[in-house]
């Protein structure tokens, strides 16, 4: 044949690193430009003052005390709603750290403006009629509560002082989802058209290209969008889409901001200044004299917790909230593990030794295939002599040296195809375990043992730490990357070498380059595949042992 078996390896292990590249650098989705927006009704910007220069930055404690607010406690969040503008720019998440130390205070998600990365929300009304006074961000609303908790919502009011009172009810849940109910009282002699509103508004931070997304997101009508901060970065390249119903909002790699809407809007993804900012408008609601009107929709902010998200995707039919999270090309494969490790991790306790039981059960699942496999490699491998002995004889007739081999083949009962589909099958549940590892916050700190404390992190104990000489970053790697390799190399050796002498050191090079390649990939991905090697070397030398006999 003119390509033997190591050709399809080759194959197989170039598509994973293009498909690798081509995931991180190129299958984002495009969202059309849209035109920019002919009605009157339009959410108001975040302020451009609210953009200062980083000199200007004021301390969070500082901004806190600059107006009144009221307190937010349940047992996932703390913060607080600043009264003046009815704004909620004040969130902390109880259940995660900053870093591994003990002392690390609690993750941050939402911070006022003026701070160094403000991130807020807000719900209001707009009108067409300029003459109609409204509440605006110098509003400062009385309140009917001391503490919002799931137990004591908050109801907040203003009255125009022209006929018109505004009263907003939040309510929050026990996790991260608030309710806001807005209604308005009209006591005027005169019908009045009002539009509701509700706006999120961030400054990104500093954010580092990755496999999964992070930037402006939603569901409208069914279809998930995501849109690159990139994309908007000139103020002229706003998205707008029609929704009867969805969701829409910021997504970081854990932590998640959304409003959820209850009723069709025109939603709009833009920038200003420093700031990205997501809204809505909603259609007209006609507030009849000595009547009330009242609109619902509520927002969720905290972590991407895959569990409470199917919760609410099920109980308060919230089509396709999952996809807040980015489980990427293999969402039929990847969703599944997650679930199943997160079983696994229930019943050990501890999410290293899920992984490794997860690769365990996924050889026992692949035994018949890789069996299969196996003892086809294995009687390549005894007829590597023979193989010789064809190329010797035929060399100058490559036409004739095909046709023995292929005779060959079909007299000893050999497919050298057949090692290539175990390789195949493992491509997507390599990158669907890859990205559950990097995804679920349910693996975010999780220890292992030993020196690993956090298996969707890097293997900490490096190359230069223990060697204590200057290694550049690429290949400073950790102990496991090691282990991987050594296992790569001896698995690659129980295999039939190449024929041609070209593929031999290429296929050389390959735990190597994986080696130093996966080093800087999450710990747990790279004790999945060395544990999988391990098994596969086993169940391989069984196959050698069992045809010598």
């Amino acid at each position: 044949m003119k390509e033997d078996l190591k050709s399809f390896y080759l194959a197989v292990v170039l598509s994973l690193v293009i498909i690798f590249i081509s995931n991180q650098l190129f299958f984002k989705k495009e969202v059309p430009v849209s035109e920019q927006p002919k009605e009157e009704i339009t959410v108001v910007e975040a302020k451009t003052e609210e953009n200062v220069e980083e000199a200007d930055f004021v301390p969070l404690e500082e901004v806190l005390t600059e107006a009144p607010r009221v307190e937010i406690d349940n047992s996932a969040v703390n913060g607080s709603i600043r009264l003046k503008g009815m704004r909620l720019d004040n969130l902390t998440l109880k259940k995660y750290k900053q870093t591994l130390d003990k002392d690390s205070p609690d993750v941050g998600l939402l911070y006022p403006a003026k701070t160094k990365n403000p991130y807020y929300a807000e719900f209001g009304w707009l009108s067409a009629d300029k003459n109609i006074k409204l509440p605006n961000s110098e509003t400062v609303w009385s309140v009917k509560g001391e503490r919002l908790t799931p137990k004591t919502p908050l109801v907040l009011e203003w009255d125009n002082g022209e006929g018109l009172r505004f009263i907003t009810k939040v309510s929050v849940d026990d996790n991260y989802m608030f309710s806001v109910e807005q209604s308005v009282e009209n006591n005027t002699k005169a019908n009045v058209t009002l539009f509701p509103y509700g706006m999120i508004a961030r400054s990104p931070g500093e954010v580092v290209r990755s496999i999964v997304h992070e930037g402006l997101i939603g569901v409208f009508n069914d279809k998930l969008e995501e849109v690159d901060y990139s994309d908007l970065k000139d103020k002229d390249k706003s998205k707008e889409y029609d929704a009867e119903r969805g969701w829409f909002g910021f997504s970081d790699r854990y932590w998640f901001s959304s409003i959820v809407l209850k009723h069709p809007a025109k939603v709009k993804f833009s920038k200003n200044g420093n700031l990205y900012q997501t809204d809505f408008v909603g259609k007209p609601v006609e507030v009849v004299s000595g009547s009330v009107a009242v609109v619902q929709n509520m927002l969720y902010a905290g972590a991407k917790e895959i569990r409470l998200l199917d919760k609410y995707t099920k109980d308060l039919n919230i089509k396709k909230f999952d996809l807040a999270v980015d489980f990427g090309w293999y969402y039929f494969l990847t969703k599944p593990f997650f679930y199943i490790l997160d079983y696994l991790y229930k019943f050990i306790g501890n999410m290293g030794w899920a992984i490794l039981l997860f690769a365990a059960l996924l050889r026992l699942l692949m035994f018949p295939i890789a069996n299969k496999s196996f003892e086809n490699m294995a009687k390549m491998k005894k007829l590597q002599p023979k193989m010789k002995e064809l190329q010797e004889k035929y060399a100058g007739d490559k036409l004739k040296m095909q046709q023995e081999t292929m005779l060959l083949y079909q007299k000893e009962k050999v497919n050298p195809a057949s090692g290539c589909l175990p390789m195949f099958i493992q491509i997507p549940v390599f990158f669907s375990l890859y990205k559950v590892l990097n995804i679920a916050i349910e693996i975010r700190q999780a220890p292992f043992v030993g020196w690993i404390k956090d298996l969707s992190a890097p293997d900490p104990l490096l190359i230069s730490q223990w060697s204590h000489l200057p290694i550049p970053s690429f290949f400073d790697i950790g102990v496991w990357p090691i282990v991987m390799g050594l296992t790569m190399y001896i698995q690659q050796k129980m295999n039939p070498a190449p024929a041609n002498k070209d593929q031999a050191r290429m296929f050389a090079l390959m735990p190597l380059i994986f080696m130093f390649m996966m080093g800087h990939f999450a710990s747990g991905l790279v004790i999945y595949w060395s544990f999988s090697n391990l098994l596969s070397i086993v169940q391989q030398r069984a196959i050698i042992l069992k045809n010598k006999g």
